[in-house]
This record gives C-alpha cells, sequence and structure tokens, in this order.
C-alpha cells in the first residue's frame, strides 16, 4: 500500500529540514544522500520519490537555511538589537541553526549560479533589514552586514574561546556606534 500525501509531504518536509541543518553545521558537499535518508529513517531508494538530483535537495536545503535565518532578524527589530542578537555567543555557537550566510558564504560562492543568486537574495534582504535600523543608510547597511556575517564566520573558526569572544565584542561595540 502506497504512503499518503500527507505522509509523503511529512517526508519530504524532514529530509530538508535534515540537510537544511547539515549544509549550516558542514558545508554544502557534507550531505550524502545515502547517510541523510538513513538519518531520517528512510530508503535511499525513496529519495528520489521526493527530489529530482541531490542538486535539487542542496538548492532547496539552502532555500530552507536561508529563509530560517532570514526569519530571525528580519521585521521591526532595533539595529542595536539585531547585532546584540547576531553577535552573540549563543549564536556563534548554533552552527546547525544560525546565519546560513556566515555558515556557508564561501561555499556558496563556490556553487552554481543558481545558489549564489538564492543567496543574493538574501543578503539584500539582511542589508534592507539592516538600512530600516540605520535611517534608510544603504552604504552604511552593507557595511554592518559584511562585519556581521564577516564577525561570525570568524568567530566560529577561532580556537581559542577569549579571543572568538574578543572578535563578537570587538565588532559589536563598533556597531552598536552606526544606529541613530
Amino acid at each position: 500500500m502506497g504512503h499518503s500525501q500527507a505522509e509523503k509531504a511529512q517526508n519530504r518536509e524532514r529530509i530538508l529540514a535534515e540537510a537544511a541543518q547539515q549544509i549550516r553545521r558542514e558545508g554544502l558537499e557534507s550531505v550524502s544522500v545515502g547517510a541523510l535518508m538513513k538519518k531520517v529513517g528512510l530508503t535511499h531508494g525513496g529519495f528520489y520519490g521526493h527530489f529530482e538530483s541531490r542538486s535539487a535537495l542542496l538548492a532547496e536545503a539552502l532555500e530552507r537555511a536561508l529563509q530560517e535565518g532570514q526569519a530571525k532578524v528580519s521585521g521591526s527589530m532595533r539595529f542595536a538589537d539585531l547585532v546584540r542578537g547576531y553577535l552573540s555567543r549563543s549564536h556563534r555557537d548554533a552552527r546547525d541553526s544560525g546565519c546560513a550566510m556566515a555558515a556557508l558564504a564561501c561555499d556558496v560562492g563556490r556553487a552554481d549560479l543558481a545558489s549564489r543568486e538564492a543567496m543574493t537574495g538574501y543578503i539584500n534582504g539582511f542589508v534592507d533589514d539592516a538600512a530600516a535600523g540605520l535611517d534608510g543608510d544603504r552604504e552604511r547597511a552593507m557595511m554592518a552586514v559584511s562585519a556581521l556575517v564577516g564577525a561570525l564566520a570568524l568567530s566560529r573558526v577561532i580556537a581559542d574561546p577569549g579571543q572568538s569572544d574578543a572578535f563578537l565584542r570587538t565588532v559589536r561595540d563598533h556597531l552598536s556606534r552606526l544606529e541613530f
């Protein structure tokens, strides 16, 4: 007997959620279809009932990861609150649920045009959100987003917790002076 459409949708959602989490934690190339399907309790052969290809899965997982990150920063949040939350220890340490831009910028920079275009849209959205808190100044917002994403990415690389915290604190302090 076949699976209901609801079951199929739930399985697809589980696959996408796990893949989005994994690419933020380990990068785009870390996804193995067989291992992913095993992790969500499904068969490797069942993958193709949900996705056309591994590339299609990666594109959707990237989109999902970017959407989740955007949901955390968009809206009516004050710029100072955005900076404080984004450059926090908890965000730094949340590799598998934190900002996909910081986690995947280098991977996506080497990826296909569709992936780069997808991330470009989210970068522009992040700049728009930052500009809203900076009196509409897009140039300052581009600088702020670059500093936010760069500081978070570098703080995740640095092995010494004290130095990692210093990156977050220093950039957070400098960016807090940008708000009107």
